[in-house]
């Protein structure tokens, strides 16, 4: 089966040195020592401009020269972005062509002639329609969205055809989260784990394209690398570049992909909030953000002073138009204090470096600046982000015990605990020691509760584990069993 396996790493302008340093030795360093070990594996890959730059700025130039060398011998296709990660859909053409300019140009200028990318992706993959014919103008052949775009529903997409955006000649690739969140998860090592676990719908493939956060393997999961790596060199799959796709798969078809992000959810799409995480209008902070966020905007580009003045603010507006204060301002479930003050921060020093900007102006975004911050510590303070929390894990899913136990069908749940522990028993004894690790911490999280926020329920994977079959009949024998053992008046049976 064709894979075409897709990564995205990125670090904000004004990370810290101490996380920076982490990331790059934890994901960066052994992801392209493992492209330049093995020759044969491929990636098509998205660096935000603004990471190279730091890989300079910082003195990682090991990293830009094990690039180049992997990139030299085929084995990177590069992707272009905005060089720092705003939600483009927020933004008009003029900035959207900006951003993605000063990207092009900056990794042009760092890595050479082996930066030649004719595809796009999106920071978020937020997708907008307007996007489309701007990208199509600006050279790209293709753009990476997430699957959800496809009609607003999840497993939907024909990987037996190539889709082409509606009104363009842009081919349109999906990003598939079955397998992605199978990978991150660590519950696949080959291509028959693949195959066990999509089912059906595995048979059906002609191509898989999986999206995944660069960080994902070895910063925010040690030791995931080491499974990339292994999926990679595999000959199980026939490893792809999207840009290949097209000459590959007969069949073409045209689409209007859908308002999204890869973090949108069916609801999201049913009730027009795609974009929950960054603009939420029950968020008093995200209200407060926009609102500083459009006043600098807005500021710099009616400033008329002196070139080298506009170039100074512009310069500092490209930093601050990132959309990471709003991901983690959003408390469902992402918060930092940090973050927040920092994207505010880079917002007014904007607008504070306009010379003879008007007073009246100024003194609004310094009064919106304080009480976003302001607001921000008392929610952390009166507990009131614990409170968000909450309220957003009940939302999204209700717990699997809640749904069984507390509907009166106890039997359901201790069969599929047992089935649970068969399959981490199963194994231990063929040595995958993650995977009996996941089915362990699956059956805590089932027992806790905290089984509502896994990107992908554990119930789900054990159903692609074990046949209906043998779901069935572990239900009835627990079914029966509790019948047998069920008193009339259960109060009597004591402690």
């Amino acid at each position: 089966m064709r894979w075409a396996n897709f990564l995205h790493i990125y670090q904000p302008a004004n990370q810290m040195d101490d996380i920076f340093d982490r990331v790059v030795n934890e994901s960066y360093r052994p992801l392209f020592k493992s492209l330049k070990d093995n020759p044969k594996t491929r990636i098509t890959l998205n660096i935000n401009a603004i990471l190279a730059e730091q890989f300079v700025e910082r003195g990682y130039q090991d990293i830009i020269d094990d690039i180049k060398l992997v990139a030299s011998r085929g084995q990177i296709e590069f992707t272009d972005t905005a060089k720092y990660h705003p939600l483009l859909p927020f933004l008009d053409e003029f900035e959207v062509r900006r951003q993605i300019t000063l990207n092009r140009e900056t990794n042009k200028k760092i890595f050479g002639s082996v930066y030649k990318p004719t595809g796009f992706f999106p920071p978020e993959m937020a997708y907008a329609p307007f996007l489309a014919p701007i990208l199509e103008s600006m050279g790209y052949k293709w753009v990476i969205i997430d699957e959800i775009a496809f009609n607003g529903r999840m497993n939907q997409v024909d990987t037996n055809t190539i889709y082409t955006i509606a009104g363009t000649k842009l081919n349109v690739f999906f990003r598939e989260r079955n397998p992605s969140n199978l990978i991150m998860s660590a519950l696949v090592r080959r291509e028959q784990d693949f195959h066990e676990l999509m089912g059906e719908e595995y048979k059906r493939k002609g191509y898989m394209v999986t999206g995944m956060d660069g960080e994902t393997f070895g910063h925010h999961r040690p030791g995931l690398q080491k499974l990339l790596t292994g999926l990679l060199v595999s000959e199980d799959f026939e490893h792809v570049f999207l840009s290949e796709l097209p000459d590959q798969i007969e069949k073409h078809q045209t689409v209007s992909p859908l308002v999204s992000t890869w973090a949108s959810t069916e609801k999201d799409i049913e009730e027009g909030k795609q974009f929950l995480t960054w603009q939420d209008k029950n968020n008093a902070l995200h209200n407060m953000e926009w609102e500083l966020f459009h006043l600098a905007l807005n500021t710099v580009r009616n400033f008329k002073g002196s070139a080298r003045d506009i170039q100074t603010a512009r310069e500092k507006l490209d930093v601050a138009l990132a959309s990471d204060h709003f991901f983690w301002a959003s408390a469902k479930p992402w918060w930092s204090l940090e973050v927040i003050e920092s994207g505010a921060w880079l917002l007014l020093d904007t607008m504070r470096s306009v010379p003879d900007i008007p007073e009246d102006i100024l003194l609004k975004a310094e009064g919106i600046y304080h009480k976003i911050i302001a607001t921000a510590f008392e929610w952390q303070r009166t507990g009131h982000i614990r409170k968000m929390y909450r309220h957003y894990k009940e939302h999204a899913r209700i717990p699997f015990k809640d749904a069984t136990v507390g509907k009166g069908e106890p039997w359901v749940y201790d069969a599929f605990i047992e089935l649970m522990k068969n399959a981490m028993k199963e194994a231990a004894n063929e040595e995958n020691f993650e995977r009996a690790i996941l089915w362990r911490d699956a059956i805590w999280k089932l027992n806790t509760k905290n089984d509502i926020y896994d990107a992908m329920h554990a119930i789900d994977l054990l159903r692609k584990e074990v046949t209906n079959a043998q779901v069935l009949d572990m239900i009835g024998k627990y079914r029966r069993e509790y019948e047998r053992l069920s008193s009339g008046q259960p109060e009597q049976r004591g402690a």
